[in-house]
C-alpha cells in the first residue's frame, strides 16, 4: 500500500513539474528591438506588416513579446547608437529596417538574431554572404526594385522620352545599386539618365530643380532620403509639369504617376513569419535572404491628369491599383 502511495505521489510531482515547465516556456516573453532609419509610409508599412504577422503567429507587444521601437530620423550615427543599445540591453532579436540601419545592426550585433527588411542588396552592402546562405546571425528580406521595369513603364507613358533625371543619396548603398542598374537599362532604352545628388532632405529641392527644366520624366528609386521628401519632389515636378515615377506604391499614392512595384506591409509580413520561426528555434544563419513574392501596377490617375499626361488604355486595365 505505501509503495502505491508512494508511486502515486511521485506521478503526481512529475505532472506538476511538467505542467509548470510549460506554463513557463509558454508564459517566456521576449524582448524584440525594432531599429528604423528613417520614417515614411514604405518602411512604417514594412514595419507594421512585421508587428501584424507577429501577433497572427502568437507573439503579441505586451503579451509575450515587448517591442522597443527606434527611430534613426535618417541620422547614419544614431543608427549606430540604437544597434549598440540593443546589443548592451541583450534584446532576443532585432528587426533593422532599411540599409543603413541594417549595416549598423550587423556591424555591431554579432549574437543577437538579426532580421533585415527593404533592404536592396544585402551582398553588396556587406550584411549577409550570400542571399541563399547569409551566414552568422542575419537573415530577413529584400525590396530590391525591378528597376528595369519600372524604367521600361515610363517608357510606356512616354514613347519618345529621352531625358530620365534620377535623384538619390550617394550615401546609401541601396541606391547606388539601383543607380547602377537604371544607367545599364538607359543605355539599353537609349535615354539619356541626368543625375541629382543628395546628402540630406535639406537639399532634396534644389537638387530637383536642377532636373525639372532638362528631363521629360524623373525615376526615384527607393532612396530613404528621397522618398522621405516625397512631398516636396512631388510639388516642384508638379508645378512644371513633370511626371515623377516611384518604386514603390506609397509614393503613387502620394502623387508620383506610377511605379510595378512591391508591397512593403506584405514583405514585412514575410519578415514576421521569418522572426516567428526564428523565436520558435530555427538559425537564421540557414534561412535564405527571401524576395517580395509579387510586383503590382500602381498608378495615379489623378496626378497624370493634373498633368497633362495621357494614361495608356492598357495600363489602366492592367492595373492593380488606381488612386483616383
Amino acid at each position: 500500500m505505501k509503495n502505491i502511495l508512494k508511486k502515486s505521489y511521485l506521478l503526481v510531482l512529475i505532472v506538476l513539474l511538467i505542467s509548470s515547465f510549460s506554463m513557463n516556456l509558454a508564459a517566456q516573453e521576449y524582448e524584440i528591438g525594432i531599429s528604423q532609419f528613417v520614417e515614411h509610409p514604405s518602411l512604417d508599412l514594412a514595419r507594421e506588416g512585421f508587428i501584424d504577422q507577429l501577433a497572427e503567429e502568437g507573439f503579441v507587444d505586451g503579451e509575450n513579446i515587448e517591442i522597443d521601437l527606434q527611430n534613426a530620423q535618417a541620422d547614419f550615427a544614431t543608427a549606430q547608437t540604437i544597434a549598440q543599445r540593443f546589443n548592451q540591453n541583450k534584446v532576443d532579436l532585432v528587426l533593422a529596417i532599411a540599409t543603413p540601419s541594417a549595416q549598423t545592426a550587423a556591424n555591431v550585433l554579432k549574437n543577437t538574431p538579426v532580421l533585415i527588411t527593404a533592404v536592396t542588396d544585402p551582398v553588396e552592402a556587406g550584411i549577409v554572404k550570400s542571399m541563399e546562405k547569409p551566414g552568422a546571425n542575419i537573415t530577413g528580406t529584400t525590396d530590391m526594385n525591378p528597376v528595369a521595369k519600372q524604367l521600361e513603364l515610363i517608357r510606356n507613358f512616354l514613347p519618345e522620352v529621352k531625358d530620365i533625371g534620377i535623384l538619390y543619396n550617394p550615401g546609401e548603398v541601396n541606391s547606388t545599386v539601383q543607380v547602377k542598374l537604371a544607367k545599364e537599362k538607359a543605355k539599353e532604352m537609349e535615354v539619356n539618365l541626368e543625375e541629382a545628388t543628395v546628402s540630406n532632405s535639406s537639399e532634396v529641392s534644389l537638387a530637383v530643380s536642377s532636373l525639372v527644366d532638362n528631363v521629360d520624366a524623373i525615376y526615384v528609386p527607393t532612396d530613404n532620403i528621397i522618398v522621405s521628401a516625397m512631398p516636396t519632389v512631388l510639388q516642384i515636378a508638379h508645378n512644371r509639369k513633370v511626371p515623377v515615377f516611384a518604386s514603390e506604391n506609397n509614393s503613387v499614392e502620394q502623387g508620383a504617376v506610377a511605379t510595378l512595384g512591391i508591397d512593403y506591409y506584405q514583405l514585412g509580413r514575410q519578415t514576421g513569419s521569418m522572426a516567428a520561426r526564428i523565436l520558435n528555434g530555427s538559425d537564421p544563419a540557414k534561412m535564405p535572404v527571401e524576395s517580395s513574392k509579387e510586383l503590382k501596377l500602381y498608378i495615379n490617375q489623378k496626378s497624370a491628369e493634373e498633368i497633362g499626361l495621357e494614361i495608356p488604355a492598357e495600363l489602366l486595365e492592367s492595373a492593380d491599383t488606381i488612386f483616383k
